[in-house]
């Protein structure tokens, strides 16, 4: 896995093309691992709000990115692809077996999404390109979102 630093040299370069192709993937990988933690709270008998925000996480980012795909090819008429691994997908789910692991999920999910917050307004103030700000400025703000969603959860358990 890339560091932050590696990612943000990579997404300082990309075109607005590229950039919303990057958006598109992280979307569509964002939303399966919120379904995979969302079936494993479930499984684990996990409190039903903990499953809902983990469902409601998945189903936005798949809404977004099917409706930035379609912008994409109407567009640039070709289909988004990205090299660049989404800076706000976590790789916890190995680690996601018992229920007294949740806060920790929690943890993760939350440090991912400020990560990716952090990221998304660095690029906005660096970008020259006034369409590429107002899309770094859109993506920090769906991943503060996330992330307040993800801490309203982990305060109820104590967090």
């Amino acid at each position: 896995m890339m560091d932050v630093d590696e990612v943000i040299g990579m997404l300082s370069k990309l075109s607005y093309e590229e950039t919303l192709a990057y958006w598109i993937s992280g979307e569509k990988e964002e939303a399966e691992l919120y379904k995979e933690l969302a079936e494993r709270t479930k499984a684990l008998g996990l409190e039903e709000s903990i499953v809902k925000v983990f469902e409601k996480l998945s189903k936005d980012s798949q809404r977004h990115a099917d409706e930035l795909g379609r912008v994409f090819r109407e567009s640039f008429l070709i289909e988004p692809k990205t090299n660049i691994p989404p800076v706000e997908v976590l790789s916890v789910l190995n680690k996601f077996e018992r229920a007294d692991q949740i806060k920790e999920v929690l943890e993760a999910a939350m440090e991912s999404e400020l990560t990716a917050h952090k990221v998304y307004k660095l690029l906005t103030e660096k970008a020259e390109d006034e369409r590429l700000k107002e899309l770094y400025l859109k993506l920090a703000e769906v991943e503060k979102t996330h992330y307040e969603a993800l801490k309203t959860e982990y305060e109820k358990l104590g967090g």
